[in-house]
This record gives structure tokens, C-alpha cells and sequence, in this order.
């Protein structure tokens, strides 16, 4: 393991290679491509709250300012020239016009000066209304594929499906978000706020990963933690 040279306050964030490419898992669950000045982030779920709301499900409105404030701390760290947004970036695809302007804003002020793409993901298939940026199904850089269904494709980045490790030690049972990754590919976390997990050895995730090869790079509250597969519990 090699650890990036830019910190957020005292973490340090491991680089992880897929398909030959340094990418840096960052605490938040964000990537980041130094060569290319490229943020990743993943299943933002922006509008859920209001989501359940039309459909009688109540549940405290505040994931979306949350994981704004997520978003500008990782953006303000990193700076980076683009940032791609891999797929259920809202809920639905009325969250985009459900958004509050006060949330809004803070959005435009994150994308103002840089790149910014929208993945389309199975929650968000039509581009996001009344915001820039370019929407795309997928998007390719250098050895990587950047999609939000994973496709089990050599240098795919993926979302969707929220991995998260579980790991036994001393008789204690923790479960986290996690980075997912065989060295050929990658599934993310989910960014947001309002997002669970599912077990990255679920048959969900079958076929994705050489398990022989499987790394979870798993988020703790400052650092994240790479953990071999074989260390890791259903």
C-alpha cells in the first residue's frame, strides 16, 4: 500500500491500483484520479427524504444538505479540475426539480469552474433538470470505465450496488462502507448520506471479483483500511 501525499486534516488516504491506474480512496467514499485532477463520487441520492415523502413514507429531511456538506469538504480538498458523478445522483428523476434553492445553489456553486458529469443510474436515467453539466451513460479515461451498473469489464468503475465489508475480530462484529476492488476493477461506496450497505461477499457481487485478489479499502471516520478478502464475513 502507497499513501497519497495530500491529507484532510491528520488522514491519509491509501492509492489503490485498477487495471494498471493509481486511483485514491478517500474516508468520504470519494476517488480521486491525481493524474488527471478527476473526483469520483457515487450514489449521492440527493432528494430521497422527499422521494418517500410523496409516497407516505416520512424520514427526517435533512440527507441532502448532509451530503452536500460532504461533497463541498472532499471537493475543497481535492480541487479537482472534474468531478463525475456515478449514477443515482438523486433518487428519482424529479429530484433534481424537488431540490430546494438553497440546496441548489451550494450545487452550482461546487460544479461553477470545473467539469462536471452525470452517470445516469437506474434511480436517474434522464439528465437532472435545470442543472449544467453533461450527462452520460458512461464514461471513459485512460484504462478506466466509469458506469453505475457494474458490467464485471477490466477497468470498470462502478457503483449501485453500496459495498460494504464485515470484519471478526476478538469476537466483535464491524461493518463498514467499503471500497471494492480485484486490481481489474472497482465498485464504490455510497456517498450519501441516507444510503446502507450490502455485504460485498453477497451473491450480488458474484462474478465480479477474482476473490483470491479481493481488497476492501474500508472507510473508518478519518483513514480508510485496506482488509484482504479473505479476512472479510458474510
Amino acid at each position: 500500500m502507497t499513501i497519497h501525499p495530500k491529507t484532510q486534516g491528520q488522514r491519509t488516504a491509501p492509492v489503490a491500483k485498477v487495471a494498471g491506474e493509481d486511483v485514491v480512496c478517500d474516508a468520504s467514499g470519494a476517488l480521486f484520479l491525481a493524474r488527471d485532477g478527476v473526483l469520483v463520487v457515487s450514489d449521492l441520492h440527493f432528494e430521497k427524504a422527499s422521494s418517500y415523502a410523496r409516497r407516505g413514507s416520512f424520514l427526517p429531511p435533512y440527507e441532502t444538505g448532509e451530503t452536500l456538506r460532504r461533497l463541498e469538504r472532499v471537493v475543497g480538498a481535492y480541487r479537482p479540475a472534474a468531478v463525475v458523478s456515478l449514477g443515482d445522483s438523486f433518487h428519482d428523476d424529479g429530484g433534481a426539480a424537488r431540490m430546494p434553492e438553497v440546496y441548489r445553489e451550494r450545487l452550482l456553486n461546487l460544479m461553477s469552474g470545473r467539469d462536471w458529469f452525470w452517470v445516469t443510474g437506474n434511480h436517474d436515467p434522464s439528465p437532472p433538470a435545470g442543472l449544467p453539466g453533461e450527462s452520460v451513460r458512461e464514461l471513459a479515461l485512460g484504462n478506466l470505465v466509469f458506469r453505475h451498473v457494474p458490467e464485471g469489464g477490466e477497468g470498470e468503475i462502478a457503483g449501485h450496488l453500496h459495498p460494504g465489508a464485515r470484519i471478526v475480530q476478538r469476537g466483535r462484529s464491524v461493518r463498514r462502507a467499503c471500497f471494492a476492488t480485484d486490481g481489474l476493477r472497482m465498485v464504490m461506496p455510497a456517498f450519501g448520506s441516507l444510503t446502507g450497505t450490502l455485504n460485498v461477499l453477497d451473491r450480488a457481487f458474484a462474478g465480479l471479483f477474482r476473490r483470491e485478489h479481493l481488497v476492501a479499502y474500508v472507510l473508518g471516520s478519518r483513514e480508510v483500511y485496506p482488509i484482504a478478502g479473505s479476512l472479510l464475513r458474510g
